[in-house]
């Protein structure tokens, strides 16, 4: 096939249309590989030939006419959260969109939290945390696509409630779909079978497809791009940093009122008023922290952003959206966490109550819970 050709033409695999610009887009294919028999995009490519899914992504709107189609189907879905950002990844909107359908949550990323974790505690928590986001699931997965952990588990859930019926996955982008889409093709099928495609209303996007030996097929949604994460904010480079890839070490500072911490340039978090306490951080142990008195936190900022206080870098920080103030109370008498969607989180570790504010980049999710640990 020539570029000229190229216009018309669909997928052999999956059926979008192909094109050779861009490489992030669906239907990509490149030049080189016009001239194979049958034409595939790189995904369909992927797949087919290294087991692996290339991360394709929606916005919320392509992504909620996606959802808003599933409700009309008799399917099992698999809704992919992140543990160490749960409120960034839950998908808004997921309740109004699945139906009748079951819904398993599966918890990616569980090898960050520390070794000490109770993990029946975890669950519980995130049952609570659902059922408050008006999610109803059938059952919470624990897991690490990373390490291999638990995987045996989430096919469990998957047999027990599937019923015949096909399997959606859907997540938000870096919370590992592929990594499970991949482990459900490798113990469902035999993957010799074409990918098929199938396009759902209102909208240009395919869902790839993938026939399972019994007749059903996993379907491949998109990952959806949440602007409040600050992982979808930072470089690549400093995506390194602030997305942890081994155990947290928990850092536990003992704060009297009037004191600041920064988390490089990226966040600050003020202790405004409250008694002595400690709070624990929960952050990638690559990012430096930096303590000061809150009546010095503006200047210190000012003078030191993007060099003793990175990441990221000056220049990177120009390309971010300015910190902003988040007023937070937290109340007495119970335990709780302050999150900061794709950094981390904090726990109040007194039940004395405090007042916080917390700097963040515009948009990032700042949010107060229940303690998670």
């Amino acid at each position: 096939m020539t570029e000229t050709h190229l216009d018309q033409a669909a997928c052999a695999g999956c059926g979008v249309k192909l094109q050779t610009e861009d490489q992030s887009a669906l239907g990509y294919v490149p030049k080189q590989a016009l001239s194979r028999t049958p034409v595939i995009c790189q995904r369909c490519f992927r797949i087919k030939n290294y087991n692996e899914v290339s991360g394709i992504t929606l916005d919320q709107d392509d992504f909620l006419k996606l959802l808003s189609h599933v409700g009309t189907t008799r399917s099992l879905v698999v809704n992919i959260v992140d543990i160490f950002d749960f409120e960034g990844s839950l998908i808004s909107g997921l309740p109004r969109f699945v139906g009748n359908n079951p819904v398993v949550l599966a918890v990616n990323k569980i090898d960050l939290l520390p070794k000490v974790t109770n993990y029946n505690k975890i669950v519980n928590w995130v049952q609570r945390q659902a059922k408050e986001f008006g999610l109803k699931v059938v059952e919470v997965v624990l897991c690490s696509a990373k390490q291999n952990m638990g995987f045996e588990r989430v096919v469990e859930a998957l047999d027990k409630h599937r019923d015949g019926r096909d399997i959606y996955v859907v997540g938000a982008t870096n919370v590992g779909k592929s990594t499970l889409i991949n482990r459900l093709i490798r113990d469902y099928s035999d993957l010799d079978a074409e990918l098929t495609t199938s396009q759902y209303p209102g909208t240009t996007l395919d869902l790839v497809k993938i026939p399972l030996d019994d007749g059903t097929f996993v379907i491949d949604t998109p990952g959806i791009v949440y602007k409040h994460r600050l992982t979808e904010l930072v470089s690549k480079r400093d995506l390194q940093k602030v997305m942890p890839d081994r155990p947290l070490k928990p850092l536990v500072f003992q704060l009297n009122e009037q004191q600041t911490l920064f988390f490089g340039s990226l966040a600050r978090f003020d202790f405004v008023q409250g008694a002595r306490q400690s709070f624990t951080f929960y952050v990638s142990n690559a990012l430096n922290v930096h303590r000061t008195k809150l009546e010095r936190a503006d200047e210190l900022y000012e003078e030191h952003k993007g060099e003793m206080l990175a990441p990221p870098a000056r220049e990177e920080l120009e390309l971010l959206p300015k910190l902003v103030k988040h007023t937070v109370r937290i109340p007495k008498g119970k335990l709780y966490d302050v999150s900061i969607s794709g950094l981390g989180w904090v726990k109040a570790n007194s039940d004395a109550g405090a007042d916080l504010v917390i700097h963040a980049p515009r948009g990032v999710k700042v949010a107060v819970r229940e303690s998670m640990i």
